[in-house]
């Protein structure tokens, strides 16, 4: 609370020694700041206070052998009864779902009066389920579909089935294609367990035995991969080999991409700019937008404007559509 939120503290004695305003804003002002809490300046580094520990049975300060020898005043001894415990009887040491909800059972005891007693014709009436509309219609059981649900006469039971009925009654047939699931492990019969395989058939079911290392000799990297022999040195290509080692040319009219980067001519570089030229290189000068924004005679319009007449095709052109 600052000092302009309290009452100000004003000499009810009246007469000259009546503070003025300034005075006593002064000392309410002194008065809120003494009755301030201290604040505690120390941090953990700094701490010089005892560690107090919260739930325990130590005092904060330790008493002097005086205030434990102290007797109590009547008024503290009245001070220090404790509460009167309003229940009694049955209602001492009530279980905590006493005062739970959604509880299926009975909370309160119920006296033999309560049972025995008669309710009257506005308790009856107030005792009554709520009742649906007389449109309301019950949902249909779960087991509406289910076997048993529907009686069967004795007559429908003797009914011979017609053709018709057999034919639907058939389970559906699978394909004449149909094909079932193999099993997982093939049993092999025991002539083919028996029997001997073939010198053909060992020799196709021999590894192929390859030399351990590298297959080609490492040599000079400018050397071909495989040996080439002298007359395929000394051979020379046809005519036909020459034709189809030749590149794919260009075509009629192209032009290669510009490059990037080109020289400027020495005559470019010595030439002279037209007047023309100078003026069209001079920026344009535009007013600040400062004095743009505040124009007062932005929004005038010329006298010769007012004067002005549209053409027959402005007229044409302004004229509404009609729908």
């Amino acid at each position: 609370m600052t000092a302009t939120q309290g009452p100000l503290l004003v000499d009810s004695g009246g007469g000259d020694d009546t503070m003025d305003t300034t005075d006593q804003a002064t000392t309410l002002r002194r008065v809120y700041q003494l009755a301030s809490p201290k604040t505690s300046k120390s941090v953990w580094l700094t701490n010089y206070e005892p560690k107090l520990v919260w739930g325990n049975q130590d005092h904060l300060w330790p008493l002097s052998p005086t205030a434990l020898r102290a007797s109590a005043s009547p008024r503290l001894e009245r001070l220090a009864l404790s509460k009167r415990n309003f229940q009694t009887g049955r209602k001492i040491c009530r279980p905590e779902f006493t005062y739970s909800c959604g509880r299926s059972s009975l909370v309160w005891e119920v006296s033999p009066l309560a049972m025995t007693a008669e309710s009257t014709e506005r308790v009856k009436v107030l005792a009554l389920p709520k009742m649906p509309p007389p449109e309301y219609q019950d949902d249909r059981p779960e087991n509406a579909f289910s076997d048993g649900i529907w009686s069967v006469t004795e007559g429908a039971k003797r009914c011979p089935s017609r053709e018709r009925t057999e034919f639907l009654a058939r389970p559906k047939t699978p394909h004449q294609y149909y094909t079932g699931n193999r099993q997982v492990e093939t049993t092999v019969p025991g002539p083919a367990q028996r029997t001997v395989a073939t010198p053909r058939v060992e020799d196709l079911a021999r590894p192929k035995s390859r030399p351990a290392g590298p297959f080609l000799e490492p040599g000079h990297p400018e050397q071909s991969i495989w040996k080439v022999n002298g007359k395929a040195r000394t051979a020379s290509a046809t005519q036909r080999l020459l034709e189809l080692a030749k590149p794919k040319g260009l075509a009629d009219g192209f032009v290669a991409n510009r490059e990037v980067m080109w020289p400027v001519s020495r005559s470019a570089r010595r030439t002279q700019h037209t007047e023309r030229l100078a003026q069209l290189s001079v920026p344009i000068v535009r007013a600040t937008m400062d004095h743009v924004q505040f124009d007062p005679d932005a929004f005038l319009v010329k006298e010769t404007a007012k004067k002005g007449r549209c053409s027959q095709r402005v007229e044409e052109l302004a004229q509404p559509l009609v729908r």
